[in-house]
């Protein structure tokens, strides 16, 4: 499969995120697309990473049939020929399509990141390490960077259309979507969390964090939209270097974070767009971790 920058369906484009195009498919149903594009440091490379869409968008579409009895969800397929069946106008785009697309129920997005933390680390780390909170709340004292939250912190953040996302109070949840909808969207994202951090550490990779987004359908359900525990909304660690008291590396991006913050510290880059170009051994060593992550969490390798 070749690397794909950018989409161009015969479709209504809605939407264009960092790595994915969202198209209507009528006014109940969503084509989501997921390119090769990648960012770091919140940067979008020049380059693309080789099957990469394909891994976030096949990931998800795992873990969404796998939690079919845990919590309702938008996806109604992600098989191109499905697909095709059911929106004709693509039968002459399925190469573009294969393994990229999921086709979903469309809903309304609440404006809410639900994020929960297995572990302490990233932004959540800075701020317990510099005022021994996070959110501005209180947390136990005396923990170390990556050390297991027990129980695991549901911290939800503002979904920013820019740069990095603002972490929140629950209070504050509660004040933009209702008391009832924050609480069933903390119940919903910790049950998903449970059910995948214990699936995938028997797989060999650790889901320090992650990312979910909620959203109401056309019948008022509140579903889990978007991507799923991919390496894209979580930080995936592998088991056997795990180790309490400093940062891990991570399971996906590393080639290229360490790529890039070499460049950082020689002076050739400051940190904003562009980046520096990549070279083909960062792109194919960052392709490898992508499908490595999916043959670890599935059990298989990608086909598409």
């Amino acid at each position: 499969m070749n690397a794909m920058r950018a989409s161009d369906l015969p479709l209504p484009r809605i939407g264009r995120g960092k790595v994915r195009d969202v198209y209507a498919v009528g006014d109940d149903r969503v084509l989501l697309l997921t390119t090769d594009r990648i960012s770091a440091f919140d940067v979008v490379m020049a380059e693309t990473i080789p099957m990469k869409g394909a891994v976030l968008t096949q990931i998800s579409a795992w873990w969404f049939r796998q939690l079919e009895s845990t919590v309702p969800h938008h996806m109604i397929s992600a098989d191109a020929d499905e697909i095709i069946r059911e929106v004709p106008a693509l039968k002459d785009h399925r190469d573009e399509i294969a393994g990229r697309a999921m086709l979903c129920r469309r809903t309304t997005v609440f404006p809410i990141e639900c994020v929960i933390r297995g572990y302490i680390s990233g932004s959540a780390w800075k701020e317990y390490a510099a005022h021994g909170t996070l959110a501005g709340e209180k947390l136990p004292a005396g923990l170390v960077e990556s050390a297991k939250l027990e129980p695991a912190i549901f911290s939800p953040a503002t979904k920013a259309e820019t740069g990095h996302d603002e972490n929140i109070t629950v209070a504050r949840v509660r004040e933009i979507v209702g008391h009832d909808v924050a609480d069933t969207l903390e119940r919903m994202a910790r049950a998903v969390y449970a059910y995948g951090e214990e699936v995938s550490r028997e797989r060999g990779i650790i889901i320090a964090d992650t990312k979910f987004e909620f959203g109401r359908d056309r019948d008022g359900r509140i579903i889990l939209i978007d991507e799923v525990m991919t390496p894209d909304s979580s930080r995936f660690w592998a088991v056997d270097v795990y180790k309490t008291g400093q940062p891990q590396p991570s399971f996906d991006k590393q080639p290229l974070r360490d790529y890039l913050e070499t460049e950082r510290r020689a002076g050739r880059w400051n940190g904003d767009a562009p980046a520096p170009p990549l070279p083909a051994s960062v792109v194919e060593a960052t392709s490898k971790r992508y499908l490595e992550a999916y043959r670890r969490v599935t059990g298989s390798e990608l086909k598409i």
